[in-house]
């Protein structure tokens, strides 16, 4: 499953979408990101998928959005346009996704990144905001979700100041997981891919669900909502044969169900 600007490969229970656009560094175009929301979405629904691996080449993960496309724009056509919603799309992917980061995540890049659930980064990594050197700002996500991550003052530091921070600084700031050298950057994601593909995938989509429920509500109501999970996956198969695994001492076998 392949398009123009996403190349996608699955192995051992996880899939890798790779942009590729690298004449533009893996710049975010219109026709790229629908290609990309559509190909996430595809293996979401794959029962085969049980992870998900985001990724560019060694140069950039996308080193941010087109703005050929919008430079001549008017206000009332970004509003029709609507195109920063493709970024509120890959966020409700229910699979987890492992954002594999090499070389230049910036602006929409970096927002792309920021919409998955968990970032191994090379040690050339790069990311940042730096839309205020265009005269505008974030628009899709940057300002929220850089803010959830690092807290207001980094987060204050990059948007206004279009700061870009290294893979180390990214680290210490909680932006991403772990840093690895360049070569191993990939290799890595795999290997956590491949861990949690081997996972229950119901409780891993109700977990993912009930983590993200945090940054939505009140600490009452994200303790409720995952309480629900909890008892809801009472009625799974993999419970019962979670539990009896235990108890046995044996490795279990998941149904996904």
């Amino acid at each position: 499953m392949s398009s123009t600007y996403i190349i996608v490969t699955k192995q051992d229970g996880y899939a890798i979408a790779q942009i590729n656009r690298p004449d533009v560094l893996n710049a975010l175009n219109m026709a790229l990101m629908a290609e990309l929301v559509d190909a996430l979405e595809t293996l979401d629904k794959d029962n085969d998928v049980r992870c998900i691996i985001l990724t560019g080449n060694e140069k950039a993960f996308a080193a941010g959005a087109d703005i050929k496309e919008m430079a001549d724009a008017s206000a009332m056509e970004m509003l029709l346009r609507d195109q920063f919603a493709r970024w509120d799309r890959i966020r409700k992917i229910k699979k987890p996704i492992i954002a594999a980061v090499s070389g230049f995540a910036l602006g929409g890049g970096c927002e792309v990144v920021m919409a998955c659930d968990m970032v191994i980064a090379s040690e050339t990594a790069r990311f940042g905001q730096p839309e205020i050197n265009l005269g505008v700002m974030p628009g899709a996500g940057g300002t929220q979700r850089l803010t959830r991550a690092v807290g207001k003052v980094k987060a204050m530091e990059m948007v206004l100041t279009g700061r870009v921070i290294s893979a180390e600084e990214a680290l210490r700031y909680g932006l991403i997981n772990k840093v690895v050298p360049i070569e191993c950057y990939l290799e890595e994601a795999k290997s956590w891919a491949k861990e949690i593909a081997s996972k229950p995938p119901v409780a891993v989509r109700l977990a993912k669900e009930s983590v993200l429920k945090a940054f939505d509500t009140t600490m009452e109501g994200g303790l409720e909502f995952e309480r629900k999970n909890f008892y809801l996956l009472f009625a799974s198969d993999d419970q019962k044969e979670g539990m009896s695994a235990f108890n046995e001492k044996r490795t279990p076998g998941w149904k996904g169900k």
